[in-house]
């Protein structure tokens, strides 16, 4: 039977966990002077949590349900363990008008939830080490808790706090999920979700060292870039979920991480090479940041090694100049923007996402569940690039 699930639930759902989380001091009482710092990181973190398109936990209940719709032990239900999640709107796995919503685990919609929050976390580091004003259409945590009158590291540190806050929030409300026994391989599944943090944090390591490539070399520069895609934005972006929804649903732990990986790899490297394309084509209603902001930035992308390898040696020495300096004009980001198009790198970019789709896909289709389950989680995976570069 099918479940429908949408960004309300979740969203709802994550509000409710760290509410409980933050706000659950243990035995320690806060002096009153200390109160208010602590408390602007707890609001902050909910902000922080709010909005986004879910696209993670999302996906490890379609891949959860798409799994479990197959298996005649469907029907094993452990009263304390589940939950009605009772919408209007259809879900992403293709509920239609009429159709009865049936009951999901109550611990599966909570682990999706812990991989929503490990991400805001990892964001929340990213920002501060990009130095990114925004995120999600609103200030972004180290700017939102800066203060007057307070040294001019304390909003960073703060965030620096509240990022680790929620890592551990995530780790907290994963191991409470994957106690319940309506979820299989348990164990192993919390390991996964150790392994994805780590692997995030390998994935930022080598993004940092990646920005030392010097830019004559666009060859190695294009190598490193799709490996810390691989680290840093396929490992919880896709592969995490996945796995844990099919390892979750009773998947043999074995085939359920080599199918995550089959699947997940293409995607997630897919949606990071889309993510820095919207970069330069989208706008900031669509992205909720500013167009160019990786210029800005002087952000070492696969988009500019391409351009590189394509302009003739006086475009070539342009970009390396503006990319070279420690600020970026609004002209100089619209002389990369067009250069960046000119050159063709654009269009390459296009071509590798779509590729890469087609890998994805094609994984899908080897996945030993009905085609209706594989419809259902290809339309999932759609949504992770945007309908033109698919």
């Amino acid at each position: 039977m099918q479940i429908s699930v949408d960004n309300r639930v979740i969203d709802r759902r994550i509000a409710e966990l760290c509410q409980d989380w933050m706000h659950d001091n243990g035995r320690n009482a806060v002096q009153v002077d200390l109160q208010p710092s602590l408390n602007a990181v707890f609001d902050e973190g909910l902000k922080a949590n709010a909005g986004g398109k879910r696209l993670r936990a999302l996906l490890a209940l379609a891949a959860f349900h798409a799994y479990r719709a197959d298996d005649p032990s469907e029907n094993r239900q452990d009263p304390d363990c589940r939950a009605k999640v009772q919408e209007h709107a259809a879900g992403p796995f293709g509920v239609n008008d009429g159709e009865t919503v049936d009951a999901i685990p109550q611990a599966m919609l909570d682990l999706a939830c812990a991989i929503e929050i490990y991400q805001t976390s990892a964001l929340i580091h990213d920002d501060i080490i990009d130095d990114s004003p925004r995120r999600r259409g609103r200030a972004s945590a180290h700017v939102a808790l800066s203060r007057k009158n307070a040294p001019d590291n304390f909003g960073t540190g703060l965030a620096l706090m509240l990022g680790n806050m929620l890592a551990t929030a995530s780790a907290d409300i994963a191991l409470k999920a994957l106690e319940c026994p309506e979820l299989q391989h348990s164990e192993i599944n919390l390991h996964t979700f150790f392994q994805m943090q780590r692997a995030v944090e390998i994935g930022q390591t080598l993004d940092l060292g990646a920005e030392t490539i010097s830019l004559e070399r666009s060859n190695e520069l294009i190598a490193a870039s799709l490996n810390v895609f691989a680290w840093k934005t396929a490992s919880y972006t896709t592969i995490a979920p996945l796995e844990l929804g099919l390892c979750a649903a009773g998947m043999p732990p074995q085939t359920a991480h080599r199918t995550a990986h089959d699947i997940g790899l293409p995607l997630g490297v897919a949606f990071q090479l889309a993510d820095d394309l919207l970069d330069v084509i989208g706008t900031s209603k669509s992205t909720g940041k500013p167009v160019g902001g990786d210029i800005r930035e002087g952000k070492h992308t696969v988009l500019l090694a391409d351009a590189l390898q394509s302009v003739d040696e006086t475009n070539r020495n342009t970009l390396i100049r503006i990319y070279r300096q420690s600020t970026r004009s609004d002209a100089e980001v619209q002389n990369v923007l067009g250069l960046f198009a000119s050159s063709g790198a654009v269009d390459i970019s296009r071509k590798r996402i779509r590729d890469l789709w087609q890998q994805t896909q094609c994984a899908i289709g080897k996945i030993d569940i009905s085609s209706k389950g594989q419809a259902a989680l290809t339309d999932c995976c759609a949504r992770f690039i945007d309908d033109e570069l698919r």
